[in-house]
């Protein structure tokens, strides 16, 4: 098999190509290739040359055209580059014939965003899932793997497979085995999460998760709300596991937020597959917070992406809060007037300063209040744990100990309707003052 690249080697320098295709602007194309570069970096390779090309009809040898890719090779050799990375997706056969002609291992987008989920991936669940994606990803490439074995297989027609051949028959048995036990385990910590997440759901709590493009301040967000102290680092994919903390809005409310994966352009379809498990905390929340960064250049393209993984995990519909943070590196007034008149409904902050957070919370506190119904309650004296779980759900509008037991008027979430059904009273209307 192909051997993960080795990030160990502090000489890893990676020469970085992105290719200008028919209908795109040379804008967008640096643009991808800056992100490349970020990624390269996170990957733990150093960013030491790049190059863009013209891309009018793809090549079935190099996806470029020959002259183009002699002129990569040497561009990479004289910046003494040991690694290629591709801004696009290569073939199996693409990436063979680049790394016999450019003499270095060479990786596209897909499987260097691959890497570095396998890098970072910390629980169970996502190291399954990212090595169900590697493996899947893998199998087609194996045959660059064995190309010294290869040449000892024998010639004729009647001639059979040498030890190179046989060697990728037990390879590609082997990856197939191992997708069949990763897929098999995968369910059983599916099901365990379900069963977690369903014990949750039974103590009816309102909540929230946090989305966007990935290095937008999904964690420090999180961090800042809830006073917890979440892995943060400025690289893209820091934080690929989600993290549920517990928040008090000012109305007392409770309820729970959960940081998520962060989204990039051109994220591979396997991972948006191998990730729905994870996302699923999105499916369940009440609604989502939306968080972009409103400094960088490319944030309406970045809102446009997360639309679009949204959409494919199925939750693009849910209710969401647009959030725009960084707006203290804005450096002209103008930027954020934009921004504010093209997102009249969005909520602008920054975690750094702590501008906007209280207008943020209090936004968090009339979304839940709107999918709340005001009901009354009678709960008999020694029922202090349906008090309990009012307080820890919903809104507490009213609260008057009286002889046959607590009156509450509360804003309840329909789960806890349910739960306490049994207790529920007519409200107590204030009769109208007379004129």
């Amino acid at each position: 098999m192909i051997e993960p690249l080795d990030t160990a080697d502090e000489k890893l320098r990676a020469f970085m190509v992105a290719c200008t295709q028919r209908g795109q602007g040379q804008e967008l194309t640096a643009e991808m290739l800056d992100e490349l570069e970020e990624l390269t970096t996170t990957f733990g390779a150093v960013p030491a040359g790049r190059m863009t090309l013209r891309l009018a009809e793809p090549s079935p040898r190099y996806l470029v055209g020959s002259g183009s890719a002699e002129n990569v090779v040497q561009a990479l050799h004289a910046k003494q580059c040991n690694l290629l990375v591709f801004d696009d997706d290569l073939s199996p056969a693409q990436q063979r014939n680049w790394e016999k002609l450019a003499k270095v291992p060479v990786i596209d987008r897909h499987g260097l965003i691959l890497e570095i989920f396998a890098q970072r991936a910390s629980t169970r669940e996502a190291v399954l899932q990212i090595e169900l994606a590697r493996a899947g990803y893998m199998l087609p490439r194996l045959k660059g793997g064995w190309t010294h074995l290869s040449r000892q297989r024998g010639g004729g027609a009647g001639a059979r497979g040498g030890e190179g051949e046989k060697q990728l028959e037990l390879d590609g048995r082997m990856v197939r085995e191992q997708i069949a036990k990763l897929k098999a385990e995968l369910e059983v910590v599916q099901k365990r999460r379900a069963e977690q997440r369903k014990k949750r759901q039974s103590v009816p709590v309102p909540s929230a998760s946090i989305v966007g493009y990935t290095n937008a301040g999904k964690s420090s967000l999180l961090n800042k709300v809830t006073q917890s102290s979440v892995f943060v680092e400025d690289k893209l994919f820091a934080t690929l596991d989600p993290t549920t903390r517990r928040v008090e809005l000012p109305n007392n409310q409770i309820m729970l937020l959960t940081d998520t994966v962060g989204f990039v352009r051109k994220l591979p379809h396997d991972l948006v597959e191998a990730f729905k498990a994870t996302l699923e905390e999105a499916v369940q929340a009440n609604f989502l917070v939306h968080v972009v960064d409103a400094a960088n250049p490319s944030a309406e393209d970045h809102i446009a992406t997360t639309h679009r993984v949204l959409d494919e995990i199925g939750v693009k519909d849910k209710e969401h809060l647009l959030v725009f943070n960084k707006i203290d590196l804005l450096t002209e007034p103008y930027q954020l007037a934009r921004l504010r008149r093209r997102h009249p409904d969005a909520v602008f902050i920054s975690v750094h300063s702590g501008a906007g957070l209280d207008e943020l919370a209090e936004r968090m506190a009339e979304i839940i209040a709107d999918g709340l119904n005001q009901v009354a309650y009678r709960l008999p004296h020694d029922r202090g744990d349906l008090v309990a779980l009012l307080h820890r759900t919903s809104h507490i509008e009213t609260e008057t100990y009286e002889d046959d037991g607590t009156y509450i008027e509360a804003s309840v979430p329909p789960t806890t309707q349910r739960a306490l059904a049994e207790f529920a009273v007519p409200l107590i209307v204030d009769p109208e003052p007379v004129a």
